[in-house]
């Protein structure tokens, strides 16, 4: 199924973000990952790349999985460092194997990153014209409410993400965030820019607070007085950080969903449990 086709009722989606392992030995880990999570009845479940590509080979795998487990798939494709032939090959693997969604990524750059002299990409939009050209696939991209690292300025970022959606997206996707006011000031700026793709809410349980840092760096977000002081309260006992970890993610949601934000996506860092956590917080107003 289209991901597109479930954003059409406007109805409550949560969704969760898997990754693949780093070595295939590891890869039937993942997919007990896996079918421990479709017991939570995602709308959709994402799987990663990998940098740079380095995991591409499982991607699909991953994807498989999960279509056989009942869920919707969405197969992460970036392009840093890639070539056309490479992604027309991974397009082609992903059609052969039924998978309908893409989530069209530049990518993060990796550590010790070289560039190819001539590359075939330098932004996303590239690729979201070459998955339009390859087959009829839904495609999402990213998007970030705080300001790309990259970018200058806010104006010159959403600018910059609109030539992306006009471009063919069907839906963005949140980088994580922890400040709904940031959400809201960037879904408004959205709106202004006639920017008109449904917009779904990327969500990080902090669960240990050795995550943050690379967190804030990846995604190019604040982080709140109120959190702040829950990492500096329990971020030296795991047991309890997990617990208020998981508790701030749920309520954040809680409040995007009053807000009128009807589609959340988690990053569950393949913890069944704390999606389990949070699933269970939120399973009257999913079933409202």
């Amino acid at each position: 199924m289209k991901i597109s086709d479930i954003l059409k009722d406007n109805k409550v989606t949560v969704s969760f973000e898997v990754f693949p392992p780093k070595e295939w030995a590891k890869i039937d880990d993942t997919k007990r990952v896996i079918e421990e999570m479709v017991q939570d009845k995602p709308a959709w479940m994402s799987v990663t790349y990998g940098a740079a590509g380095t995991t591409s080979g499982f991607t699909t795998e991953i994807a498989n999985a999960i279509k056989k487990d009942g869920v919707t798939p969405l197969s992460h494709l970036t392009c840093i460092n890639s070539t056309r032939d490479k992604v027309s090959s991974v397009l082609d693997e992903l059609k052969a194997n039924g998978v309908e969604n893409i989530l069209a990524l530049r990518g993060d750059k990796p550590k010790d990153f070289e560039p190819a002299e001539t590359p075939d990409y330098h932004y996303a939009y590239e690729l979201i014209h070459d998955i339009k050209a390859k087959g009829d696939f839904c495609i999402g991209g990213a998007c970030y409410p705080e300001i790309h690292p990259d970018s200058p300025n806010r104006v010159e970022d959403i600018a910059r993400l609109k030539e992306k959606v006009d471009c063919g997206l069907d839906f963005i996707t949140t980088q994580m965030f922890f400040d709904n006011d940031a959400f809201y000031n960037f879904r408004e700026m959205c709106a202004i820019k006639e920017i008109n793709v449904p917009i779904v809410a990327g969500i990080m349980p902090i669960t240990n607070a050795k995550q943050i840092k690379r967190s804030v760096e990846l995604s190019n977000c604040s982080v709140p007085k109120k959190f702040e002081r829950i990492m500096e309260r329990f971020g030296d006992n795991p047991e309890v950080m997990k617990q208020a970890g998981i508790i701030y993610a749920t309520e954040q949601i809680i409040d995007l969903m009053a807000n009128g934000v009807n589609n959340i996506h988690i990053y569950t860092m393949n913890k069944p449990d704390v999606a389990h956590k949070i699933m269970e917080g939120l399973s009257a107003i999913i079933n409202e």
